[in-house]
């Protein structure tokens, strides 16, 4: 037989209503003391009137100071985004994520205001996402190769990954494959078969060297939605 664990005693009341007056006169205690502090401060204060000016106009002038160089910069980016241009031989010299940041800046050159670029790990195969003017929803997966038309040529194996993701984890409109490289034929006729979208070097000089949007680029892009609030 389990032997009976001893009961536990319970507190008198006595001594739970001593810790709660206990408690209760630390509070006052407290409140007090914090109440003669008040006081004190509004004496020194009212003993020296220039200090709460002098106080608020240093924070205003510490909040102007933070917030017009991020004034000046977003206004900086809007002037030059239009201008947004990328030469290949500069866009074959980056990194790959720095190529990811690439394509979201044209994106966003192109009038979509929250283009993201999401690569990385767990990205399942969106680099970058955006919605454009028309309220179509862009996801994009992007191949960089550093030999450019050298380097190994895309194939299925990347767009079936697109093709599994796109629409129904990303929700995307129009999904897209970029390289700076080439495609091949297996995979540019799988796009074809899926309606996916690819994005071949030829393609990205005319899209990263002008100043037409990639939906202007591309064949059978599906039709506008209605404008979104993120367009």
């Amino acid at each position: 037989m389990k032997a009976r664990r001893p009961a536990r005693r319970r507190r008198p009341a006595r001594s739970r209503k001593r810790k709660q007056a206990y408690t209760g006169g630390e509070m006052l205690v407290g409140i007090a003391v914090f109440v003669w502090l008040l006081s004190r401060l509004a004496d020194w204060l009212a003993a020296h009137p220039w200090v709460l000016p002098l106080t608020l106009l240093t924070a205003v002038a510490g909040a102007i100071l933070w917030f017009l160089p991020r004034v000046r910069q977003g206004l900086q980016r809007q002037t030059q985004a239009p201008a947004l241009r990328y030469p290949m031989d500069r866009l074959d010299g980056l990194h790959h994520r720095e190529f990811e940041h690439a394509i979201r800046d044209l994106m966003r050159r192109d009038g979509c205001r929250n283009a993201v670029q999401v690569g990385g790990t767990g990205d399942n195969g969106a680099d970058v996402k955006a919605t454009d003017p028309f309220g179509r929803r862009w996801v994009i997966q992007c191949k960089h190769r550093r030999a450019g038309l050298a380097g190994a040529a895309v194939g299925t194996p990347d767009l079936h990954v697109l093709n599994g993701t796109g629409r129904p984890v990303h929700k995307g409109d129009v999904i897209v494959l970029v390289t700076n490289g080439r495609f091949t034929k297996p995979a540019a006729d799988f796009a074809r078969s899926q309606h996916l979208h690819l994005v071949d070097r030829h393609t990205l000089a005319a899209w990263a060297g002008g100043s037409r949007p990639l939906w202007e680029l591309l064949r059978a892009v599906p039709p506008p939605r209605r404008p979104s609030p993120l367009s």
